[in-house]
């Protein structure tokens, strides 16, 4: 299957679709963190490359209830990301995973199919995070995980701290490749 994970630099979903056998690739204006079939830019420039799957991290800064405080001040930057999210859930790709926090889309856009946490999936830390499916089912818990920290909300402020807070949770990357792979 070939597969496109968009807004991904860190590589985690992509390498666990290619451990499985798939065509990977990941997509993002940053360069990759492992090596690996990357294309660093707009994912716009590669949409229409034929994809079977499409799983996507749209960047949720305008977007995430967590920053609803400047809102406000962000109207123009809140709308492109509405748009931009909105484009990638209409694409013509037959099977859709639009990954993001808690936020706005779920009133703009829809509910989302499915939240899950990394507790689920052998983690033991909580991140809400919602899932909206096309032609795809909801993911399936494959390790639950007791004693779970809010360390994700703990981080202390750092250069690297939203790019850390974006990273995907290997569990659900390997959980993502095997039930949807």
């Amino acid at each position: 299957m070939k597969v496109l994970v968009a807004c991904e630099f860190s590589g985690i979903v992509r390498d666990a679709f290619t451990k499985r056998g798939h065509d990977a690739m990941s997509c993002d204006l940053l360069p990759t963190e492992r090596p690996g079939k990357h294309y660093q830019g707009d994912v716009l420039g590669i949409i229409n490359d034929g994809w079977d799957l499409m799983i996507a991290h749209p960047p949720c800064t305008h977007l995430a209830v967590s920053g609803a405080r400047w809102f406000k001040n962000k109207q123009i930057e809140q709308r492109a990301a509405i748009l931009f999210f909105l484009h990638l859930a209409a694409l013509n790709i037959p099977k859709i995973a639009i990954e993001n926090p808690i936020g706005i889309m779920s009133t703009i856009y829809r509910k989302p199919d499915q939240i899950i946490q990394p507790w689920m999936f052998g983690h033991g830390e909580t991140k809400a995070t919602c899932l909206w499916l096309k032609a795809l089912p909801p993911l399936i818990p494959t390790q639950i995980v007791e004693g779970r920290e809010h360390w994700i909300h703990r981080m202390p402020p750092s250069p690297t701290r939203g790019r850390e807070r974006s990273i995907t949770y290997q569990g659900i990357a390997d959980a993502m490749a095997e039930q949807w792979g």
